[in-house]
């Protein structure tokens, strides 16, 4: 009943009313022409806000919600400046799953940065912070490890592609002890199939990634983190039309090592998936 009721929450978001307006019709004589209003000056904050229904919750490569649908949404505020802030929200029960933990259900991600582009290049540049956060989160093995994650990146990008690092900041991560430094590279092309010049005005845009994940440290035993390291990769595309709302699917998987990533019931966080979603932006 509670997933059936927040999907109707999410498909409700997404029917909304559209109203045409018509415009009238100027006389075809007039004694004087009236004064052109002012310009309306643009404001230098903006805020935006979006809500997603997907099939799963997949980040790097491994299932969050042990491959059940997720609901997402977050808010976004950016200044002309170039610095911005956000924050965004998921179901997820990985932490659950280990049989470690009560109450971890939701990921919530805070985040801010600096973003602008270098002169006239067209080359841009993003700077920030993002903390992971699992609200309600309790302890069921006392030995289990805080899941809590911060991360500083940097990425750099040129049209369509984007090359991002993202480099742990705390002394764990991810639920990975002692593992402060452990860093994920990533390359982003998503490009637009009107670019190729073949048609016009489709709005469907293909999605590629490839990611590393590399922990680094080791644990109490002296086993090195590393072990737990990977890459995943993506291939998928996104239909997107101008009152906000997308639509895409994509497959991802990863070469992780089996055996170190099992949820207690035995099933492997990082085999391939095949993920649907439907998301609007307003």
């Amino acid at each position: 009943m509670r997933q059936s009721l927040l999907l109707a929450a999410v498909l409700g978001t997404f029917a909304l009313p559209v109203t045409v307006l018509a415009a009238d019709a100027a006389p075809a004589e007039a004694a004087a022409t009236p004064a052109a209003p002012a310009a309306e000056a643009k404001s230098d904050h903006t805020f935006t806000y979006n809500i997603g229904l997907y099939s799963q919750y997949v980040f790097r490569g491994l299932t969050q919600t042990q491959e059940n649908v997720a609901v997402q949404g977050g808010a976004d505020y950016s200044h002309s400046s170039g610095f911005y802030a956000g924050t965004w929200a998921s179901n997820v029960s990985w932490l659950g799953d280990t049989g470690n933990y009560d109450g971890a259900s939701i990921e919530w991600d805070i985040y801010g940065g600096y973003r602008n582009t270098i002169l006239d290049t067209g080359i841009g540049y993003d700077v920030g912070l993002l903390q992971y956060v699992y609200p309600g989160i309790n302890r069921r093995n006392p030995a289990a490890i805080d899941p809590f994650t911060s991360e500083v990146y940097a990425a750099l990008s040129y049209r369509w592609i984007t090359g991002k690092v993202s480099v742990v900041a705390n002394n764990n991560a991810f639920a990975i002890g002692n593992a402060r430094g452990s860093w994920y590279a990533e390359g982003n092309a998503n490009v637009p199939i009107d670019d190729f010049g073949f048609t016009k005005d489709t709005g469907v845009t293909l999605n590629f990634h490839v990611g590393h994940q590399e922990f680094e440290g080791s644990d109490a035993s002296g086993v090195a983190n590393s072990k737990y390291s990977y890459t995943d990769w993506k291939l998928g595309a996104t239909k997107s039309w101008s009152n906000g709302i997308n639509v895409g699917f994509y497959y991802t998987d990863t070469d992780a090592i089996k055996a170190n990533w099992l949820d207690l019931s035995g099933k492997f966080l990082g085999a391939e998936q095949f993920v649907g979603f439907i998301q609007k932006t307003f």
